[in-house]
């Protein structure tokens, strides 16, 4: 492809294929590190690679990074994220509420806990605080990954980390304070 100034730009699926080595380990274990599913994991870093194939076809290709790729992936898993709130919140129109989780207490936060705690709340909350806490990123970069305003997500963040810490109680006391 040409540019204006006579270059020769390089071919953006062509570099995408250069950097795919490199890069799926990158996106692979973003993906594991915040979901904890190794099934999910990878479905969601081959959705996260067609997506970036499609763009590079598209009208005004990307240059591709493993940045550009990662930040794919971080919108796949909020989308996941979504989507299974969705469905969790048509399962308990149906059957009248969510089950109580009964797991034993280890009184030291540790990184399997959390990774419980994170998984038994709702995909909004999830990814609110993984966006935010994990991923670092400010309110308004988590807000806009969202599509949500600012100031929604700053609202949505008390509610997720009030959630977290009252299921995290829950867990820790081994029933309901």
């Amino acid at each position: 492809m040409q540019e204006s100034s006579g270059r020769t730009r390089p071919d953006a699926g062509s570099a995408l294929l250069d950097l795919y080595d490199e890069a799926l380990p990158e996106v692979y274990g973003y993906l594991l590190a915040r979901c904890g599913w190794q099934a999910l994991a990878e479905d969601l870093t081959a959705e996260t690679f067609l997506s970036a194939v499609a763009a590079c076809l598209g009208d005004r290709p990307p240059t591709p990074s493993t940045a550009w790729l990662v930040g794919i992936a971080r919108h796949k898993l909020a989308d996941h994220w979504r989507a299974a709130e969705r469905e969790q919140r048509n399962l308990r129109s149906v059957d009248g509420g969510p089950t109580p989780v009964d797991d034993p207490w280890d009184e030291r936060l540790d990184a399997m806990l959390a990774h419980e705690v994170l998984d038994a709340q709702s995909g909004t909350h999830r990814a609110v605080l993984t966006l935010r806490y994990l991923d670092g990123l400010p309110v308004p970069e988590v807000a806009q990954v969202l599509g949500r305003s600012v100031h929604a997500t700053e609202a949505l963040l008390v509610r997720a980390r009030t959630a977290f810490r009252r299921s995290y109680s829950i867990r820790g006391e081994g029933g309901p304070r």
